[in-house]
Formats: structure tokens, C-alpha cells, sequence
């Protein structure tokens, strides 16, 4: 098995770095594209036929994109195994392997982005197939990005980068930071989460404020996790990859955390939906409502159900509105409190996107304010942990997470400040994180990253 949390993908990963670096440069992509068909086929094979489909008639309409026509054709191979594969299975209420085709959501937007600056006239319109599908199928991002561009990844390819003893150990390193996020912090939060979302009726206030608060720290773990190992892996290859995270809690609007939070789709819809439909090159009614709009895409995007809907629409309208404020007033305490206003409205509208259903949400916002009790630091087994210890670690494991990014934000590269400590107290400070690594994650659970199934 070689999904991303098992040492099968760690050994997949490495063989593929000596490969890389053995072989000639213009040779990369094509063993590249063996790499990422082999990932797609172990991981998901039934749908591999539809991923080489769907790239090819883009790939062919793409080189006929001056025709208005075959233009919309390319747009509509590249979107119907989306519409077909996740929407109408979700509305007729079917299941099956097809119907939770692995990254379908990625491939199709990034074939869209390709067709639609090809159009544009952007880039060139690629003449090999097997280059487009080697594009759509990377197997770093195929499952949740970030997206790329094809004019930022497919020349990367083609570079002759040599091995770099420093840039491969910072990748490495990085990679290990996101399985310390995935592994110690949110698969430990995905137990309370869990158990709180289940049955809310089951739960005090705090337990339920504590598990709504927690999946937004699982999710942020989970998703920016996966992005660190994968930008890791890209980084021992010498492949920049754009970045998805940059401290969302510490946003401190709705538009600020749209700029730090899935960074790479935001551009995407910026793109490819907002730009269009006329941006902000209108009058402000109209700019609401193509904010709107936007954004209610993007929940569409993630999944059929009114969830999403009903998150994604919450966001457009809170950016809208926003537009709509006086000028902010300078100060730190008044900084503090956007962000921790930022926070709760980031969290508050994860708790709708989380719910089973509409009904489910309201349920645990429905006790939130009328179950009373507090157990929440004491009644621990309540909330599906086995100890003491479990909660601790926990806790301990979002405070290391919290105070990463707090450093990030302030401009400290902790990863610069690390090599430059002498070899010893350098060799001291890892010999820590590998105990700590290896101490507080959770190495049986098997859980699989939260943002593959959107």
C-alpha cells in the first residue's frame, strides 16, 4: 500500500528521489508519469481509465481551443466525470467505488485551468498527451493538491536540477512536521470530533464547544499536514510546489483566511470563477454578489450535500459584508479581538461543513447553548479518549502546533534557525523531536487524510 500515511509511500518516495536523480532531465517526466500512474492505479484503479480519458479529449480540444465550441466540448470532458461521479451519485444516493473516485475534484480543476489559459492564451497548448496526463496525474497533489498550474509544474521537469544534500534534508524534514501533524494532532482530535458529531444530544456545552473547536484544529492539522509532506517530498526533488497554508488563525478577517487557508484553490476560483463573473470591476452589489456566487461554488466543490452549501454560502456573505465595513482602527488589542472573531466564525461555520446534516448542526449549536455541565476536562472517556494521557497529549500536541505557527507569523523560520545551531546542539534538538514524534503520535489508527474525499 502506498497512501501517503503508510511506510509504503516513505519507501515509494525514496526509490523514486534515487530514480530522479539518476536519470536524465528530459527523461524526468516520463518517469514521473509511471510514478504517478502506478500511485493512482494502487490507490484507486477503477478510475484510472476515467482520469486518461477525461485527459485526453482535453488534451485534444486543447489544441483546438480557437473554436468556441470544441473550447466548451474540452470544458465539458473535463468536468463531466466530476458531475457524473460525485454529484449525481450523491443525488440519486448511490454508492460504489466510481462514486468516490480519489481526487477526482483535483484532476478536473486543474484540466480546467489548463484549457482555460490555453484559451487565453497563456500557455501553449501541449502537443504530447502523455505530458498532460503526467500533469493531471501528479501524484503529490492528486489527492488534495495543492493545484498546480501547468506552466508553473511542467517546465519544473524539465530543469536540470542536480542532488542537494541541504535542499533534501529541509524536504525531509518538512515532511516529517506534517506527519507530526496528521499522526499527534489530528488523528488524536478526529477520536473527540468523532464522538461529539455522533450523538451532540450525549454531550455538555463544553464537550460540544470543545469537539466543534477541534475539528477545525483536525482539519487544519489533517489537510496542512498532508501539504507539508507532499511539499516535502516536491522540495528532495527540487519541484517548488505552491504553498496552501500560511497561519490561518491568525487571520484576522473572512478574506484574510481565504489568503492563509487552501491558499491554492483560492486562486483557482479567483481565476476561473470570480474574474470572470465580472470580480470587482463592477458595482458593489454586483461584486457581493459575484463574492457569493464564488464561494458557493467552492462549497458545491466539496461535496452535494446543503452542508456545504450552506458553508460555502456563509463565507461569501460574511466577505461581503465585510466590504461593506468602516475602515478598521489600528491597534494590538483590537487586532487580537478580530482574530479571535475570525476564529469563532471560521469555527462555527466548520461545524455546519463537519454535520452529517443540516438537522445534525443545528442539533449540537442547539446544545451548545441548552445542555448544561463541564465536563469536559474531566470526563475524558466521554469524549472517546482512553486516559488521562490521551487528553494531555492532546492538548500538548495543539500547543506545539500553535506555537509553529506563532513563530511563522512573527517571521521565524524555525527550520533556518535549527541548521544554523552547531552540529551537536543540531543533532540534540532532532534526537528531541523524533522522541517527542514517537511519543505522542498515533501509529495504529490508520486514518486516512480528511480532504481525500472531496
Amino acid at each position: 500500500m502506498i497512501a501517503v500515511t503508510s511506510p509504503g509511500f516513505v519507501l515509494f518516495a525514496a526509490l523514486l528521489a534515487g530514480l530522479w536523480y539518476a536519470c536524465p532531465p528530459p527523461r524526468r517526466w516520463q518517469l514521473l508519469l509511471g510514478a504517478n500512474l502506478l500511485f493512482y492505479a494502487v490507490l484507486c484503479p477503477a478510475a484510472l481509465p476515467v482520469l486518461a480519458g477525461s485527459s485526453f479529449l482535453v488534451w485534444w480540444c486543447g489544441r483546438r481551443t480557437a473554436k468556441k465550441p470544441v473550447f466548451l466540448a474540452g470544458l465539458a470532458a473535463a468536468l463531466l466525470p466530476l458531475a457524473l461521479l460525485k454529484y449525481l451519485p450523491a443525488a440519486l444516493g448511490w454508492q460504489g467505488t466510481l462514486a468516490n473516485a480519489l481526487g477526482i475534484g483535483y484532476f478536473t480543476l486543474q484540466l480546467v485551468s489548463y484549457l482555460c489559459d490555453v484559451r487565453r492564451g497563456r500557455i501553449l497548448p501541449e502537443e504530447k498527451y502523455a505530458r498532460l496526463l503526467c500533469y493531471a496525474s501528479f501524484f503529490l497533489s492528486i489527492t488534495q493538491g495543492p493545484f498546480n498550474r501547468y506552466d508553473a509544474l511542467m517546465p519544473q521537469l524539465d530543469r536540470p536540477t542536480v542532488w542537494d544534500t541541504d535542499r533534501v534534508w529541509r524536504g525531509v524534514q518538512r515532511s516529517a512536521w506534517g506527519y507530526f501533524k496528521k499522526l499527534a494532532v489530528a488523528d488524536r482530535a478526529a477520536v473527540v470530533v468523532d464522538a461529539v458529531f455522533a450523538n451532540p444530544a450525549a454531550f455538555d456545552r463544553t464537550q460540544l464547544l470543545l469537539g466543534g473547536v477541534l475539528f477545525t484544529v483536525q482539519l487544519y492539522a489533517d489537510f496542512s499536514g498532508y501539504t507539508d509532506i507532499v511539499l516535502g517530498v516536491g522540495e528532495v526533488l527540487g519541484l517548488h510546489l505552491p504553498e496552501n497554508f500560511r497561519q490561518p488563525f491568525f487571520a484576522d478577517s473572512v478574506k484574510d483566511i481565504w489568503a492563509r487557508w487552501h491558499i491554492s484553490l483560492s486562486q483557482w476560483l479567483r481565476d476561473y470563477i470570480y474574474i470572470p463573473l465580472g470580480g470587482s470591476r463592477c458595482s458593489k452589489a454586483r461584486k457581493d454578489g459575484n463574492l457569493i456566487i464564488t464561494f458557493l461554488v467552492s462549497g458545491l466543490w466539496h461535496g452535494a450535500g446543503l452542508t456545504y452549501l450552506v458553508w460555502g454560502g456563509l463565507h461569501g456573505l460574511c466577505q461581503a459584508a465585510e466590504n461593506h465595513l468602516p475602515p478598521r482602527r489600528p491597534g494590538k488589542f483590537r487586532h487580537a479581538l478580530r482574530v479571535a472573531g475570525t476564529f469563532c466564525i471560521l469555527a462555527g461555520a466548520f461545524v455546519i461543513f463537519r454535520a452529517s446534516s443540516l438537522a445534525n448542526a443545528a442539533e449540537l449549536f442547539k446544545g451548545i447553548l441548552c445542555n448544561g455541565g463541564h465536563a469536559v476536562f474531566s470526563n475524558y472517556w466521554e469524549l472517546g479518549l482512553t486516559s488521562l494521557q490521551e487528553e494531555i497529549l492532546l492538548y500538548a500536541g495543539i500547543a506545539i502546533l500553535l506555537a509553529v505557527d506563532a513563530a511563522h507569523e512573527r517571521g521565524v523560520s524555525l527550520r533556518t534557525k535549527i541548521a544554523a545551531l552547531p552540529t551537536p546542539a543540531r543533532w540534540a534538538v532532532y534526537e528531541v523531536c523524533i522522541f517527542v514524534f514517537l511519543f505522542m503520535g498515533r501509529f495504529l489508527g490508520g486514518g486516512s487524510f480528511l480532504y481525500a474525499r472531496y
